[in-house]
């Protein structure tokens, strides 16, 4: 039944990407096959198998790791603050989940300075752009939204920019938007289980291209196929260092005032919707992405909590709905991990404004052309969600 349920999601979501289309004789099918073809495999590699499951626990070895030799930090500067025991109402979040994201910037941007990212980031694109059909830009921005986040991709390549036409504009954003960075992926795990994030992280990556190559279809010729990478100003070691230790500090400050003023506000909304209508927004909400739950493979009984959670990723972001995720402790495994899944990408209302806000800070003109099509961005970034989440559910 499950099977029949995902062949029925996937006709769904690519019905809604082709609806979406602003080039629908320009799709390539054959590129569209092969990724889809490898995200059934990657998915069944890393949650039904052995290697799978050696690589997940590896990589969340070293999560771990880093969010300990973090706490060593956060110990010395919070002291007895960061000693709650687990289940006191005062837990504190702001330390435990978001302060190691300091230490996970100050790594990457070492990895960054001794050249190793860079190398990476650019032969993984390389690789991509030979399986995906596009070009060599669209490839290494995917991957390097991965790593260095929504915002940060853009100024590495800030040259080429101004000299996008709006369907590749359209590409990059949506690439931003899919992906994760990885100075938060640490803190994602320290809320659901790892081989969820993991797991997302990968099928996003090919989800990204998927969904933009039917909403978005375009061939690059081989003069416009050119990948110029800015390399950062030349700083010492230790000034690298410290902006991004401050790059990492901000971006917790900034999720925790996200997170308080979402949190209130949703709060604030149930109140009034339960007061008037008896019931709460997020319940309604529920109601409404439940169809989207139930062709992911959520069961029906399960639907509307699991919509109602995919919703308020969407009008709030991640972290609020992973905070959401935790108290549903009704909920079965297999919707857990499929709604997991789902909740691990930027794609939300919030993210619209940030990457519109990157790219008007390097280019005013294109910042205004990526505002005008942030809906649009937003529509074909939750269908990447969705589709993971679908191929996701056939193995759990």
């Amino acid at each position: 039944m499950k099977f029949l349920i995902a062949i029925i999601g996937l006709l769904v979501v690519f019905g809604l990407a082709y609806i979406a289309s602003n080039g629908k004789k320009k799709i390539r099918y054959r590129p569209l096959a092969v990724m889809i073809v490898l995200q059934v495999i990657l998915a069944y590699a890393l949650l039904n198998t052995g290697v799978g499951t050696w690589l997940i626990g590896g990589f969340a070895t070293v999560f771990k790791s880093l969010l300990d030799y973090a706490n060593e930090g956060i110990a010395f500067v919070f002291g007895d603050l960061t000693t709650v025991g687990a289940d006191t109402v005062g837990t504190p979040f702001f330390l435990s989940v978001l302060m190691p994201i300091v230490v996970i910037s100050a790594l990457i941007g070492i990895l960054q300075y001794i050249r190793i990212l860079p190398f990476v980031i650019k032969y993984i694109g390389l690789v991509l752009s030979k399986i995906n059909g596009m070009g060599k830009l669209e490839s290494y921005n995917a991957v390097a939204s991965a790593v260095l986040g929504q915002s940060e991709v853009f100024i590495s390549v800030k040259k080429q920019i101004g000299l996008l036409p709006k369907h590749r504009l359209y590409t990059l954003c949506a690439s931003a938007m899919s992906t994760v960075s990885m100075s938060i992926v640490g803190a994602y795990m320290s809320m659901i289980d790892p081989k969820y994030v993991v797991t997302a992280l990968v099928l996003n990556l090919f989800g990204g291209f998927i969904i933009a190559s039917i909403v978005n279809p375009y061939e690059v010729t081989e003069e416009e196929d050119i990948l110029e990478v800015q390399d950062e100003d030349k700083q010492s070691f230790f000034e690298m260092l410290g902006e991004y230790i401050l790059d990492g500090f901000k971006v917790a400050i900034i999720v925790a005032a996200m997170l308080i003023g979402f949190v209130a506000l949703i709060a604030l909304v149930n109140g009034i919707f339960s007061s008037v209508l008896g019931i709460s927004f997020q319940e309604l909400l529920g109601y409404v992405f439940a169809p989207f739950a139930f062709i992911m493979g959520v069961p029906w009984k399960e639907a509307i909590q699991a919509g109602s959670i995919m919703a308020t990723k969407m009008v709030s972001n991640e972290f609020v709905a992973m905070l959401a995720l935790a108290k549903e402790t009704a909920l079965s495994a297999r919707t857990t991990g499929i709604v997991s899944v789902f909740l691990v990408s930027f794609a939300n209302f919030s993210s619209i404004g940030i990457i519109a806000g990157a790219v008007k800070g390097l280019h005013e003109k294109q910042g205004n052309v990526v505002a005008r099509f942030g809906l649009k961005l937003l529509y074909g970034a939750s269908l990447v969600s969705v589709l993971s989440a679908i191929i996701a559910g056939l193995f759990l």
